[in-house]
C-alpha cells in the first residue's frame, strides 16, 4: 500500500472533523427538538448565557457573529425567531444606534438551564467516541 501524502492525510483529517461536526449537530438537533430548539438555537442561547456571566446581562449581536456557524443575516433571523418565542430580547445600543444588544429573558435562561445537560451529554458521547 502506498504511503499517504501529507495532502491526503490533511484532507482525511478535515473530512473526519466535518463528519464529527455533522453527527454531533444532528444528535443535538434530535435531543433538543422536543424542547422546541435546534443546535444553532442552543448555540446562541449558550453563548448569550456565557456572555451574560462575563459582561452583564446583554451582548452585542456583532460579538456573536463568527462565533456561530451562521451568516450574519441567518443569525439575525435566528435571533428574531428566539425573540418571537420570548427567549431573548433585543434593544438598540444607545452609544451606537447601529449596534443591537441581545439578552436572554428569564424564559430563555430557564430553557437554557433545562437543556444544557442534554447538549453536554451529546458532546460527551460524540467527542468521547472520537477520542476512543
Amino acid at each position: 500500500m502506498a504511503v499517504k501524502t501529507a495532502d491526503a492525510r490533511l484532507e482525511e483529517r478535515w473530512r473526519d472533523i466535518l463528519s464529527v461536526h455533522a453527527r454531533t449537530m444532528c444528535e443535538i438537533d434530535r435531543v433538543l427538538h422536543p424542547h422546541g430548539l435546534g443546535a444553532s438555537d442552543f448555540e446562541v442561547l449558550d453563548l448569550l448565557a456565557a456572555e451574560s456571566l462575563a459582561h452583564g446581562d446583554q451582548c452585542r449581536v456583532q460579538n456573536l457573529v463568527g462565533r456561530v456557524h451562521l451568516s450574519q443575516s441567518a443569525l439575525s433571523r435566528l435571533i428574531g425567531r428566539l425573540e418571537k418565542e420570548g427567549l431573548v430580547e433585543r434593544s438598540v445600543c444607545a452609544e451606537d444606534r447601529r449596534g443591537v444588544w441581545v439578552a436572554l429573558t428569564r424564559k430563555g435562561r430557564d430553557l437554557h438551564a433545562e437543556v444544557l445537560p442534554l447538549q453536554r451529554a451529546v458532546l460527551e458521547r460524540t467527542l468521547a467516541e472520537r477520542a476512543g
